[in-house]
């Protein structure tokens, strides 16, 4: 018999490495993405939430915010609560993503996902938060109720 180091049960069967598990927080304010054309400005109307975004490409802009303001005559998808990965993530990190929409797949919710530098973003209908709570339990995954944090203004002077 030959002293070898021991390997992990998982590497000599072959098993991929085990997913990470992460710890997302759920806030509370209803969000909505709006769709206005591309090179649109942004409306007086729009308000910062939790999540405040604007993505602009060649044939649209997108914006991410609260949901009470938004006009009724505004194309947007609207009640969505958002949810974010608690960590803070390497941008090379890879897999983050699939790990955590794999389970809404399979519980059939649909998402709208951001990644910003430091984390990801992931909004669901009002309607399904709970289901996407519960499948990523289903999965090891930890959900928090978020305390939302007011961005700081620099004073003008």
């Amino acid at each position: 018999m030959t002293d070898s180091p021991e390997q992990p049960a998982d590497e000599i069967l072959g098993l991929p490495d085990p997913e990470p598990f992460y710890t997302l927080q759920q806030f509370p304010e209803k969000l909505a993405v709006v769709k206005l054309p591309a090179g649109a400005e942004i409306p007086s109307w729009t308000e910062s939430s939790s999540l405040f975004s604007v993505t602009a490409t060649a044939t649209e802009t997108s914006i991410v915010c609260a949901g009470r303001n938004v006009p009724t005559k505004v194309v947007a998808q609207r009640g969505l609560t958002a949810f974010s990965v608690q960590e803070s993530l390497e941008p090379t990190q890879a897999g983050v993503i699939s790990a955590l929409l794999a389970p809404l797949a399979e519980a059939g919710v649909s998402v709208f996902t951001i990644s910003t530098y430091d984390t990801n973003w992931i909004l669901v209908p009002v309607s399904d938060a709970d289901t996407a709570a519960e499948a990523w339990r289903g999965r090891g995954h930890t959900v928090e109720i978020a305390v939302p944090v007011k961005p700081t203004r620099k004073s003008k002077r």
